[in-house]
């Protein structure tokens, strides 16, 4: 279990980074930090400088970006193949 504010956040990172589909709320990534919502939101906009759900929504519009470049990659791909 982390012990300085810079694991927890680091941590707090990593388990919205990894569950940004599922979207998880304040109180599922709290809980996973053993701290309370109020707590946890505090420290994590001291350390990060944004709130656990703006970071959550960059992290969201990002990978909603990446998903949009696939299928258009995979269009594009598709597009080429049938001209052939």
């Amino acid at each position: 279990m982390p012990t300085t504010d810079y694991d927890r956040i680091a941590n707090a990172i990593d388990f919205i980074a990894s569950r940004v589909d599922r979207q998880p709320t304040l109180e599922e990534i709290a809980a996973h930090l053993h701290l309370s919502p109020f707590h946890f939101q505090r420290l994590f906009c001291r350390w990060a400088g944004v709130t656990p759900k703006r970071f959550l929504q960059v992290l969201t519009v990002e990978r909603a970006k990446q998903l949009l470049r696939e299928v258009q990659n995979r269009t594009e791909q598709t597009t080429q193949s049938s001209r052939i």
